[in-house]
């Protein structure tokens, strides 16, 4: 086994298959496979193009897990579409896509690809956990979502993100290298360096307010010049000349929420992953008749013949 782990961040990519595709692409019954057609497409290409020796699809088992929201209420909160008090609220979700989510599990199921999920965690986490993990192989994380750019280094496991948020045909291969002339941070440290230049910087789609009147260039500058975001806000607190008086007053200002977004933000390492299978990508399906049916039933057939072809040969 010479090629790499490759570790498939699915909602992120199913979710843009389905805003990239037509839903005139439908089943017999006229379900809607948009989705479907175009996530096994992309795996195919992942196959064919990256040739990993090992895959796993990692999974939300929580979109949006207590520990953050504990710290963060606005984490995801404008994606909710009903509030559970219990936790475990429900996602905001097209009508059309929510369907077609178990037949791309299925279909995973049936072409022996392993899935991984870890009970009130995100993929982001899963694959966080499993790339941190990871000691054999060099780690090739599949994304179309930013958030991932924190696990991007050169050792123990080198690790790039390839970033698929504008379709497959422009992906973006980021390393430290990469990742360092995008964003002004040092290479040496861009994936932890991306980390505390998210938290600072916000993300409004995610629910994270960041620091007013920091922006991504002064954020990054920041993080480069103290070293991390511990640094500045420990230099920030002791007066220190270096960080100006306004950037002083804002960062005080957001103490509340610097306390918890490194928590917020980062990966958590630890999440207890439970992976379907052995993540070896096998030279033919584990179910045949399986994959034939399910073809067959959803209006598959190229999208799952392309996935057959890319399949390594024994």
């Amino acid at each position: 086994m010479t090629g790499p782990l490759a570790l498939l961040d699915s909602a992120s990519l199913y979710f843009r298959s389905f805003y990239a595709l037509p839903e005139s692409m439908t089943a017999p019954d006229g379900t809607p496979v948009n989705a479907v057609r175009g996530f096994t497409d992309t795996v195919a290409r992942i196959l064919t193009d990256r040739r990993p020796a090992r895959l796993v699809a990692c999974l939300d088992a929580d979109w949006r897990p207590k520990f953050r929201t504990d710290l963060l209420p606005s984490y995801k909160a404008h994606r909710v579409a009903e509030e559970v008090p219990e936790g475990g609220d429900v996602e905001e979700v097209p009508d059309t896509l929510t369907p077609q989510v178990p037949i791309i599990l299925e279909l995973l199921e049936a072409f022996g690809l392993a899935t991984a999920e870890a009970a009130g965690y995100e993929a982001d986490d899963v694959i966080g956990a499993l790339a941190i993990r990871e000691r054999k192989s060099p780690v090739e994380v599949i994304t179309g979502d930013r958030d991932l750019f924190q696990l991007v280094r050169h050792e123990p496991t080198p690790t790039v993100v390839i970033y698929v948020g504008k379709g497959w045909n422009k992906a973006e291969i980021l390393g430290p290298d990469e990742l360092a002339e995008k964003y002004g941070i040092p290479a040496g440290n861009a994936g932890p360096g991306y980390a505390d230049m998210a938290a600072l910087r916000g993300d409004p789609s995610d629910g994270l307010p960041g620091v007013a009147g920091i922006g991504e260039k002064t954020a990054a500058k920041l993080i480069t010049q103290f070293g991390s975001l511990q640094e500045l806000i420990e230099a920030s607190n002791a007066g220190d000349a270096r960080v100006p008086l306004k950037t002083r007053l804002r960062l005080t200002d957001a103490a509340d929420y610097l306390a918890v977004a490194p928590t917020v933000v980062r990966v958590a390492a630890d999440a207890p992953v439970e992976q379907s299978r052995p993540d070896v990508v096998p030279s033919e399906p584990a179910d045949p008749d399986k994959v034939a049916e399910l073809a067959e039933r959803w209006n598959l057939g190229r999208s799952v013949e392309r996935l057959l072809a890319a399949l390594p040969k024994s």
